[in-house]
């Protein structure tokens, strides 16, 4: 079992390009994480990893290696999964991410009671508004607001997701209300954009069909909860989910702009690795958050 355990170790450092960030995500320390790799260099005689202070690569013999290893861990999870699936009681760990709001008020709700009726399941829930790399983080199942790109994953849509502009009353009050899209040119639009994002646009619904409007703004950031965060304070028009902020909308702290030209509704959905036999326990948690969630999308 330590042989398979460091071969675990292994691939996650080489995927995550440090022993630390490896072993983290296994739970292991730093130094058991490092004790693991010496171990598989001392029982081949070879190096595997070519470290330097800054950063830490595989070898020619390690990059080979590592992919024999990942078919190995591979073929062992999907051995696991198959004996999972006839015993019925689901085991181990699944990862999952979300963008940050989405998994805060939806997603981290499903997991306590899917525990309950399932007590050998672990989760490790990850959130971030960024682009994530499924297949290289590892990731199980990814839960995703907008047009899924990859076709290296399988794609299951939960729901349209209406989205809204906002902003304050007193923004309004302020710096006028747009009546047309193109109004938006002159306004400070509040932006989601993270490292390496795309040019910034919004597109609008219009009697003539989908419009892209290139909107810009003082503020951006990666977090989407802090847009509205600064929508409520005044400082400009956000483009939010309309489940985000619905309740701001009813409590007169926000305000929808242009409700005749929305923007386009995003796609709901989770994502997952393509795999020859999906892990019984991933599954069971899909089939279970899209029933849920479609229950909370259908009111």
């Amino acid at each position: 079992m330590s042989y398979l355990e460091s071969l675990r170790v292994f691939v996650r450092v080489v995927e995550l390009g440090s022993i630390t960030s490896g072993g983290r995500d296994l739970r292991l320390s730093p130094a058991v994480a490092s004790n693991r790799i010496k171990d598989l260099e001392n029982r081949f005689g070879v190096r595997l990893l070519n470290r330097t202070t800054r950063k830490l690569t595989p070898t020619e013999i390690g990059r080979a290696f590592y992919d024999n290893a990942r078919r190995v861990i591979d073929t062992l999870d999907e051995a696991e999964a198959l004996v999972s699936s006839f015993s019925g009681r689901p085991q181990g760990v699944i990862r999952l991410t979300a963008p940050l709001g989405l998994g805060r008020r939806l997603i981290a709700p499903l997991i306590p009671p899917f525990c309950k009726e399932n007590p050998g399941v672990e989760f490790r829930l990850r959130l971030s508004d960024r682009n994530v790399n499924i297949v290289e983080d590892a990731i199980d199942l990814a839960f995703f607001l907008g047009e899924p790109a990859d076709s290296a994953l399988k794609w299951r849509k939960i729901a349209d997701c209406p989205r809204v502009l906002v902003a304050s009353p007193e923004y309004l009050a302020q710096n006028g209300t747009p009546k047309a899209p193109e109004d938006l040119v002159d306004h400070n639009c509040l932006l989601l954009r993270y490292p390496r994002s795309p040019e910034f646009y919004w597109v609008l619904q219009t009697e003539d069909g989908p419009q892209k409007m290139m909107v810009s703004g003082r503020f951006d950031t990666d977090d989407g909860d802090v847009l509205t965060t600064w929508a409520r304070g005044g400082e400009g028009i956000a483009n939010r989910p309309l489940y985000e902020v619905a309740a701001d909308i009813k409590a007169g702290r926000l305000v929808e702009v242009l409700p005749q030209n929305r923007p386009l509704p995003s796609q709901f959905g989770c994502l997952t690795p393509h795999r020859r036999l999906q892990d019984p326990k991933v599954r069971m948690f899909a089939d279970f958050a899209v029933r849920e969630l479609k229950k909370i999308f259908d009111r």
